[in-house]
């Protein structure tokens, strides 16, 4: 007789992608400007920014400095040590650019001045007290903000390996729980920007 104990069990596995939470463009502006109305307005304003325009991760932030802000291409870029001591290029929004580099002159930070001097529980703290003013019912963190550049990546370009690079994932099946966000529509605005070429232009 079998023993039925030492049987592999059938269970169900759920192999689907988790949905993922996270903040519409609209939504991030506006906890950005609650954001702006604390002590250190200005700070704060452009650590929601670059939580959500570069999709740094939250100790990734804390380390930005004016060092770390180089060209790639004619256009800046993040030169970061990211999680594992793995260096890599994140892309950042040229207004972005411009706003830390105007806030380094204007606080006379130098080249390895940090952008956020404080710690993770303080940036946990100024994401929370900005999404309670915004008026949020939703739980608002930094790593969310992360989420919502990913998404809003993925909507314009839809290509989830440049992502990977982006986010610094070692894997790109962590990159591809973002994909299950993409509505129809979305996706037909993608693949519109392909186009093929006539024989004649061969």
């Amino acid at each position: 007789m079998k023993n039925n104990k030492l049987a592999p069990r059938n269970r169900h596995i759920d192999e689907s992608p988790r949905a993922v939470s996270y903040l519409l463009p609209e939504e991030v502006h506006k906890l950005a400007e609650e954001a702006r109305g604390s002590r250190n307005g200005e700070r704060d304003y452009l650590f929601v920014l670059t939580l959500f325009q570069t999709g740094l991760r939250i100790s990734e932030a804390l380390s930005l400095t004016p060092a770390k802000i180089i060209q790639f291409d004619g256009k800046p870029v993040l030169d970061i040590i990211g999680k594992g001591k793995k260096p890599r290029l994140v892309s950042c929004p040229e207004g972005l650019a411009r706003k830390l580099n105007a806030y380094a002159r204007h606080e006379k930070l130098g080249f390895q001045d940090r952008f956020f001097p404080f710690n993770r529980i303080r940036g946990w703290q100024i994401i929370k007290q900005a999404a309670i003013k915004a008026g949020f019912k939703k739980r608002v963190f930094p790593h969310l903000l992360r989420h919502s550049d990913a998404i809003e990546r993925l909507r314009q370009t839809g290509n989830p390996k440049a992502l990977q690079h982006h986010l610094g994932h070692s894997s790109i099946s962590m990159v591809m729980r973002y994909l299950s966000t993409l509505t129809q529509e979305e996706s037909l605005r993608i693949q519109q920007q392909v186009e093929f070429k006539e024989k004649d232009e061969y």
